[in-house]
């Protein structure tokens, strides 16, 4: 786990360790990396050819490792203008994220929506709603 950005407010490490572990489908080792929009910007810039900050990035190596970068203004941001808690959003993006790296993809609506519905299954055995539903 690494915060690069200040923690007032974050999820603790212990919330994003368990909501990332949910995702996994075995052992794996996976970077948690909280970010400003500075450095979010910069890898998405550098990574996506966008010059912008984003929500989350995934990052898969050989074997089971990877790192999930999550850019907390852009999270803090979309939590509140889709009235979900921050923990909810927190908790959609790991488990986002974690998808991702197991191989998930959402380019193509077949992909997209079975990667849905598994966001959708894990986040209910956490204790969340569907994190599609617009209020």
């Amino acid at each position: 786990m690494q915060f690069a950005a200040p923690r007032r407010g974050l999820p603790s490490a212990r919330a994003l360790g368990r909501w990332a572990r949910a995702a996994a489908a075995r052992a794996a080792q996976v970077t948690l990396r909280i970010v400003d929009a500075a450095e979010g910007r910069r890898l998405n810039r550098t990574y996506r050819g966008l010059d912008r900050a984003t929500n989350v990035l995934a990052f898969s190596y050989a074997g089971r490792r990877g790192d999930i970068v999550l850019c907390h203004p852009v999270v803090a941001r979309e939590a509140r203008a889709q009235g979900k808690t921050l923990a909810a959003h927190y908790a959609h993006l790991v488990v986002h994220g974690m998808l991702h790296l197991r191989g998930h993809d959402h380019a193509r609506r077949v992909d997209r929506a079975r990667m849905e519905r598994n966001e959708i299954r894990i986040l209910r055995r956490l204790g969340f709603a569907d994190p599609y539903t617009v209020k």
